[in-house]
């Protein structure tokens, strides 16, 4: 597994790369060789803010953690994202077993005494919602209203569907599905 590892607004020491960098590698017992991670270091307020972002083939693992101690955050996000691992490949194995048609991504593979029993994902409510054409401010306005932490509408500017949705930092953020 390839690690990349960026800083930003702070510089980090060769012993802190490679301790980032060997910590995160231990997951590559979950992915094959062409798996990729980056890991985002910054500070906030005396805090470290630590980012690691997982990707192989289809799937995508991410998970951000706060700590004083760089390395206690790295440890965190590992611990975070090897639940993420074994949740997802409980999920998957109950859908292989009802004979939903799934196909299984070739880089998962999690060793079977790492199982983790999980509940199964339910729906709960169903919704029907009607796209219109606006400006993704205005959509911001229309998801304020409501009190939602997301909106889905019709980005007027590109004739595509968008979604807005509210950022943990309180900002607010858009993707603009092709």
């Amino acid at each position: 597994m390839k690690v990349n590892i960026y800083a930003r607004k702070l510089t980090l020491k060769d012993a802190e790369k490679d301790a980032i960098s060997k910590k995160v590698s231990r997951l590559g017992k979950f992915f094959d060789d062409s798996a990729e991670s980056n890991v985002v270091v910054a500070e906030q307020r005396d805090r470290m803010i630590v980012e690691v972002t997982i990707f192989s083939g289809d799937m995508i693992y991410r998970a951000e953690q706060r700590d004083d101690e760089l390395l206690v955050a790295v440890d965190n996000n590992i611990e975070a994202i090897e639940r993420q691992i074994r949740k997802n490949k409980t999920r998957l194995a109950k859908r292989l077993r009802t004979g939903l048609d799934i196909a299984a991504p070739d880089a998962f593979s999690v060793p079977a005494d790492e199982d983790e029993g999980d509940s199964e994902i339910r729906i709960v409510r169903t919704k029907t919602h009607h796209v219109k054409p606006m400006h993704p401010e205005e959509a911001v306005l229309q998801m304020n209203l409501v009190g939602h932490e997301f909106y889905i509408f019709l980005n007027a500017e590109t004739d595509n569907t968008a979604i807005v949705y509210k950022r943990k930092q309180g900002d607010y953020g858009l993707i603009d599905v092709e």
